[in-house]
């Protein structure tokens, strides 16, 4: 789960990281009101989005009056901001964030990400801030300072004085530099974050250091633990679908393909994504409903899948281990009568009752296409999608 930036920095300062002044509008007439709550000649207003590379978008406005500010804030509220992260789409603007402006001398990039390598939290930074990590890494590899963090201890002060020396930071700023890095360590690991980024940490005029942007992500597993940061939540920033599959306890990820997929398990999911690209089709989405494909759980599967609009087949492909094929047949059918689908279905089944299932399917007398491997009925799932079945035209039963 992300948060906005005023969320990770009211967060971050809690532990002990030092943020630049600043307050939350919903309007632009608020907006200039908190500029005149902070006080100082000039303000900064950045749109609140999940999304990085917000300056480059326009989502990032200096400003010196009231009136600079009103309008900096009614070309965002509303908007729809597109950034390199958004994709074309782009975030909705509905609120923005007015800091106080601080004078600045030096930008670097902090950031502490889960290592699947070394099964460690990792410390990555730069004295390249304000760049994404992604092109500091291709165009300055060599800025880029890494520490692993062993659990057992924890970030111990001398690794912080390390990445301060490496950094090119002045002693006097080192116990800050310090502070800020173990408050960010300790934000980390007792929210079950699985990232936390500050880009840029930066060291202002009168020797002050600053996050100056922030950035949070959380294990959404974790969240049960934490209900005052599942509280921060903003569902205007999420795909709509992604949000009702997670209130509905799936686990779903929207694609840009045509062919809506319906599986049990994530490994599983992720094959017959593969398998329909090497069929020569798109997958519209990544869906693992769980163990229990009950029919009710079938039912949201479907109707999440096909709010979709692109979707023009569907896959369900189940292995049956700890469930049973009849019992998933029954779901698939049952479905398929409630909701009813207009697009073309191809089933595979494998695993526990399989027989039982493949009977169930065929005397339902619905037109649902039925596979007996993965490769096979991704295979019919392209195919039904190409054909002229795919817009519209009824479909018999695979016999």
């Amino acid at each position: 789960m992300d948060i906005h930036e005023y969320q990770a920095k009211e967060i971050l300062s809690r532990f002990g990281v030092a943020v630049p002044e600043g307050a939350l509008a919903y309007s632009p007439e608020q907006a200039a009101y908190r500029a005149r709550e902070l006080g100082g000649e000039r303000w900064v207003v950045k749109a609140q989005v999940h999304a990085g590379g917000r300056g480059k978008a326009g989502g990032v406005k200096v400003c010196s009056s009231d009136r600079e500010i009103e309008d900096a804030s009614e070309g965002m509220f509303g908007a729809k901001l597109v950034t390199h992260q958004t994709g074309p789409e782009g975030k909705g603007v509905y609120r923005v964030y007015v800091e106080a402006a601080v004078p600045i001398d030096r930008e670097i990039y902090l950031g502490f990400v889960l290592d699947r390598t070394t099964q460690r939290v990792m410390i990555v930074a730069s004295g390249e801030g304000g760049m994404e990590i992604e092109d500091i890494s291709a165009d300055k590899p060599d800025s880029i300072v890494r520490a692993v963090i062993e659990p057992a201890v924890g970030l111990r002060e001398f690794q912080c004085r390390q990445i301060a020396f490496k950094l090119g930071i002045d002693a006097s700023l080192t116990q800050q530099l310090v502070r800020t890095l173990q408050g960010c360590y300790r934000a980390f690991t007792e929210l079950d974050a699985t990232m936390v980024e500050i880009n840029p940490l930066v060291i202002t005029g009168d020797n002050r250091v600053l996050a100056l942007d922030a950035k949070m992500t959380f294990d959404d597993n974790a969240l049960f633990r934490h209900p005052q940061i599942s509280e921060l939540r903003d569902k205007s920033q999420e795909d709509p679908r992604e949000s009702r599959a997670s209130d509905r306890g799936l686990s779903y990820v929207g694609l840009d393909g045509n062919i809506g997929c319906i599986v049990n398990g994530a490994g599983l999911a992720m094959a017959t994504m593969d398998t329909i690209k090497l069929a020569g089709g798109e997958p519209a989405n990544f869906l693992d409903i769980g163990g229990g494909a009950t029919p009710e759980r079938v039912a949201k599967a479907f109707r999440l899948v096909l709010s979709d609009q692109n979707v023009q087949a569907i896959l369900v492909n189940i292995f049956a281990g700890i469930n049973r094929c009849d019992w998933v047949a029954e779901g698939v059918v049952a479905a398929m009568k409630e909701v009813g689908v207009e697009v073309p279905v191809i089933v595979r089944l494998a695993g526990t009752n399989v027989e039982a299932g493949q009977k169930i399917l065929a005397k339902s007398g619905l037109p649902i296409i039925r596979a007996g491997t993965l490769i096979e009925a991704a295979e019919r799932a392209v195919a039904a999608w190409k054909s002229d079945l795919s817009q519209g035209t009824k479909i018999r039963a695979a016999s």
